[in-house]
């Protein structure tokens, strides 16, 4: 029953998480905090670490599929993607070996104010007109790397640190602040979230965060639900489930920060 629950909840993930362009931590991880932690009916992580560890397994298997496919369509700028996916490194080791001081109440407060911050930069993107894409760089393109390295060193420690991934901040920084056509910004910034992701994954297995029956199943169902999603997005008004979700995100982090702060 476990298994497929898993499975279920990686299905949901996938989906959901294709449709609006968003990491499946950013969906497991508040699962985990309400339903699967110490306190709650069905505890099945003791530690906070074990709850980011476990979510960085399902946001490592999903990047590293897309980044396969966007490998194949030539879509990836390596002239970036390798200096920022080597600059998320360091913040990768660093954040897994902090999250292994937080206790659950810690991570609630914590974690609930990232999501007040990604819930608004979320909103403000469904409200954004979005740049004009290219699908070619113009041959005088250039970009800060400076920077884009310091940037990546951020995500790669938020990734780690919560278990997430880091595109939702990544992408928008690397369009409107780096000038990057949208299409090459978001195949490049899955390239660096798939290497800090990794290098995040081992990290916590060393330290022994990871769950493993969970990790599995979920990443199963989400490399599932990842392709339904993609079919389902042709259909839909994404902008506008994206400017739901974020409200629901904000009214969600208001809460954990409320739990964080009340034990």
């Amino acid at each position: 029953m476990e298994i497929l629950l898993f499975l279920l909840l990686g299905l949901f993930v996938g989906t959901f998480g294709t449709l609006v362009g968003i990491g499946g931590g950013l969906i497991c991880v508040p699962i985990f905090i309400l339903f699967l932690s110490a306190g709650t009916a069905h505890p099945f992580f003791e530690t906070a670490a074990q709850i980011t560890g476990t979510s960085l397994v399902i946001v490592m298997a999903n990047a590293l599929s897309g980044t396969l496919a966007y490998i194949r369509q030539k879509r990836v700028y390596f002239k970036a993607a390798v200096p920022f996916a080597l600059a998320t490194l360091p913040g990768a080791f660093f954040g897994s070996y902090i999250v292994d001081k937080f206790n659950q109440p810690m991570l609630n407060f914590y974690f609930g104010i990232f999501l007040l911050f990604m819930a608004s930069i979320m909103y403000i993107n469904s409200r954004r007109k979005p740049p004009v894409d290219v699908h070619e760089l113009p041959p005088d393109f250039t970009y800060n790397k400076w920077i884009g390295i310091i940037s990546s060193f951020g995500v790669g420690f938020l990734s780690s640190i919560f278990g997430i991934g880091g595109g939702v901040i990544h992408v928008p920084l690397m369009i409107y602040l780096l000038g990057f056509p949208v299409h090459m910004a978001t195949a490049t910034s899955h390239f660096v979230l798939a290497a800090s992701s990794a290098f995040g994954v081992v990290s916590h297995f060393l330290l022994d965060h990871i769950i493993w029956l969970p990790a599995i199943c979920i990443s199963i169902g989400a490399a599932i639900g990842a392709q339904i999603g993609a079919k389902i997005s042709r259909k839909t008004k994404s902008k506008v489930i994206l400017a739901l979700l974020s409200l629901a995100m904000f009214a969600l982090g208001c809460r954990l920060i409320l739990m964080g702060s009340a034990q």
